[in-house]
């Protein structure tokens, strides 16, 4: 075994160990370097294979890093991506289940619903927008199995871009009834205003950000596809997450998105 995949398998497993165990680990960056973006996707294909053969299904991606605000947040300069799994999806939940989180912040975002592959050769944004069958409001609750979240780009890339669960609300539209640059977030916890933001936020344009990830979901060999849900990215700053608040999303010209957490410590899973 090279010292490269040793350090893979290495931060694979502090990974795994620590959401099995519902315990935030060290950072992986001792492993895998703070600027090796390489290796830190090699680790979360890594446990993305793990959770496949497990059983789990992918639903999509999401698009992290989006936003200037939270890229401030997070002392980062670029975007990232992770992959949804079915299981992540919490829309149709009473409650979001704090005992499956251990730090957990709510960001407001744009879901595209893929009506067609993103596959071809020279996608561009018109390739882009025609193949997106709907938008809709959602949360991300991103995630960080990372103690205290002390993140750099490597260790997030490696954590699956930092990924927890989300929520789509409604309603969803084609673009030709909603534009996602122009939009306008408001971000709420139990009442009290905590992110504002606009599409412009998330790389300029939302479908910048869908363009980003299709490109490069294709360069590396899996191309988005159709019937695939895409999270576009935080449109303002992203908030802490505690039990029992709820969490509501306007998201202008869409639609709004709400989320109410259970009174679980997170850190508690029993």
């Amino acid at each position: 075994m090279s010292t490269s995949d040793e350090a893979v398998a290495a931060a694979v497993e502090r990974l795994e160990t620590a959401a099995a165990e519902r315990r935030p680990c060290a950072p992986v960056r001792d492993l895998v370097g703070t600027a090796d973006v390489v290796t830190a996707y090699a680790v979360q294909r890594r446990l993305t294979e793990r959770r496949l053969a497990a059983g789990a299904v992918v639903t999509g991606r999401k698009i992290g890093l989006t936003s200037p605000a939270v890229q401030r947040q997070l002392g980062v300069d670029q975007p990232d991506f992770g992959v949804l799994f079915a299981d992540m999806d919490v829309s149709g939940e009473a409650v979001v289940p704090m005992a499956r989180l251990l730090q957990p912040k709510a960001e407001a975002e744009i879901a595209f619903v893929l009506a067609a592959d993103l596959d071809e050769e020279d996608l561009d944004l018109a390739a882009v927008r025609a193949a997106v069958a709907c938008a809709a409001p959602a949360l991300e609750i991103v995630d960080s199995r990372v103690a205290d979240w002390d993140i750099t780009l490597a260790d997030t890339v490696a954590d699956n871009a930092s990924s927890g669960l989300y929520v789509l609300g409604e309603p969803r539209l084609p673009l030709g009834e909603f534009e996602p640059r122009e939009t306008v977030m408001r971000m709420y916890v139990d009442g009290a205003l905590v992110s504002e933001g606009d599409g412009a936020a998330c790389l300029g344009d939302p479908l910048n950000a869908l363009l980003w990830l299709a490109r490069t979901a294709r360069a590396l060999g899996d191309p988005l596809r159709a019937g695939q849900v895409v999270l576009s990215g935080a449109l303002g700053p992203m908030a802490v997450v505690t039990p029992g608040v709820t969490v509501r999303a306007e998201i202008s010209g869409l639609g709004q998105v709400t989320a109410t957490f259970s009174d679980k410590d997170p850190k508690d899973p029993s």
